[in-house]
């Protein structure tokens, strides 16, 4: 009668020891990785070390500072290990003298307790120092510990193991959550100290490559600044400062068919101004432009193609993604990103780009165009920088602005406005661009060794995660 289904029988005394009578909870794969990890030597993180982020929360979007204590949403740790800190935040002092409960320091580690963010978990480095959560967050306090074991818990919770053992305790079902309770219910295994140290020293050496790929891309962009001459902009309420400026019906009406007041800030018009200055053109003359499709959220599916959206990609990566599509109902071959193709958000988060280095087997969203270079006359990897830069986010920020929901129209990004600098210039921006990107795949790379070392561990013994991560040395 049960043949072809997969059962687990559960003991009522089993049962008891939970609240949860759920199959996701009682799955065989977590039930099989428990009794695992339960069989080695471990310990469970203790109460006082796993807070959430402040319940109910006065702090909301209008307490955000440009500067203060880092304040750590959901979307600084996608992807685990490390905090994003291209859209992070700040709060007060004061703020933070409210919530010290929750405020982590250097190598605690934080997570995601709502949605699909679920299981990334992200360390607080020497550049954050210190900070505070959200109330969607979890922080786990690991000051009893010495350095190289928190990376060593840094990194056997972000390990497959510990996935299955964090992710099996989800509840809910359209919004899934985690409760701080659930972390001191998982078991961690002990191993000895040069084990830790050499996982510890990925962890730091994929750091210091982070660091190194930002310095090249910064440097990037300060080229671009320069040829511009050297003048940063301000941008999304830097200023509160009261402006005018005053324009004729056919500028405001006839030639662009607009009439707010946002829409003619003056420094949007300094942008522009220099922008014109140099050599240029509309980036409607440079690319191609494609839309891709929304299939709607009945289609979304668990397996099949990959389905990319805009919460998916930043400048820098496209994280895997949650949803899938069925093969059988899309032209996939119409529709995949081939290599060089610029991927180019016009909804929700306008303005991100990013270049795919190879040809990809996914599916993107409506919400992202894809830009393919026509001639040699920009180079992709400049392209993209000068569409991530300030000089394009402020030209989104005008043509998009004052809607709830973020949208950028096409016939809008056609006209963007794009310098066009020397070719010389434009190899040494994109040299610099693929260098940054070389080193984030690299330090990427030693994240994924370090895990693997700590699931050979696991499965095998500690004596082959040693050999396996000193052989890549």
């Amino acid at each position: 009668m049960l043949e072809g289904l997969e059962v687990t029988e559960i003991s009522f005394i089993e049962l008891a020891k939970t609240s949860r009578i759920d199959a996701e909870f009682f799955n065989k794969i977590g039930i099989i990785t428990e009794k695992k990890i339960l069989s080695l030597p471990h310990y469970f993180l203790r109460t006082d070390e796993v807070v959430s982020g402040p319940f109910g929360s006065t702090l909301k979007s209008h307490s955000y500072l440009k500067s203060g204590i880092p304040f750590i949403r959901i979307e600084n740790i996608r992807g685990g290990f490390i905090i994003n800190q291209n859209e992070i935040v700040y709060i007060s002092d004061e703020d933070n003298q409210l919530l010290l409960n929750s405020q982590l320091f250097v190598n605690d580690l934080v997570l995601s307790k709502v949605g699909n963010t679920i299981g990334y978990f992200a360390r607080v480095d020497e550049e954050i120092k210190h900070c505070n959560i959200s109330e969607n967050n979890i922080g786990i306090k690991l000051k009893n510990y010495d350095v190289a074991q928190r990376h060593f818990i840094l990194t056997y919770l972000n390990s497959k193991h510990a996935q299955i053992l964090v992710l099996k305790r989800r509840s809910g079902n359209a919004q899934p959550k985690l409760n701080v309770s659930d972390l001191n219910k998982i078991p961690i295994p002990i191993y000895n100290n040069k084990l830790y140290d050499i996982v510890s020293s990925a962890i730091l050496e994929s750091k210091k490559l982070i660091d190194n790929a930002q310095k090249h891309y910064s440097h990037a962009e300060d080229i671009l600044i320069k040829e511009l001459g050297g003048v940063r902009f301000e941008s999304r309420s830097d200023s509160d400062k009261v402006v005018t400026a005053v324009k004729t019906l056919k500028d405001s009406f006839e030639d662009r068919g607009r009439l707010d007041a946002e829409y003619y800030q003056p420094k949007y018009d300094k942008v522009v101004e220099l922008i014109k200055s140099k050599p240029h053109k509309k980036l409607g003359e440079l690319v191609y432009i494609k839309k891709s499709i929304e299939p709607g959220s009945d289609a979304y599916d668990t397996n099949g193609i990959p389905f990319i959206r805009v919460s998916d990609v930043s400048k820098f990566e496209i994280s895997s993604p949650e949803i899938h599509l069925n093969l059988e109902s899309f032209d996939v071959e119409g529709l995949q990103p081939k290599k060089n193709t610029i991927l180019f958000s016009k909804d929700g988060s306008i303005g991100i780009a990013h270049k795919v280095e190879e040809d990809l087997r996914v599916i993107t969203s409506s919400a992202l165009l894809h830009l393919t270079v026509k001639d040699d006359e920009v180079l992709p990897d400049y392209l993209t920088l000068v569409l991530n830069s300030i000089t394009t986010q402020m030209q989104a920020e005008r043509d998009a602005g004052g809607s709830i929901i973020q949208h950028w129209r096409i016939d809008e990004i056609r006209n963007v406005l794009i310098p066009v600098l020397a070719k010389e210039l434009q190899k040494e921006i994109s040299e610099k661009v693929q260098e940054s990107f070389r080193l984030r795949k690299q330090s990427k790379m030693l994240l994924e060794a370090a895990k693997k070392a700590v699931e050979i561990a696991i499965e095998q013994n500690e004596e082959e995660a040693i050999k396996y991560l000193e052989n890549l040395h």
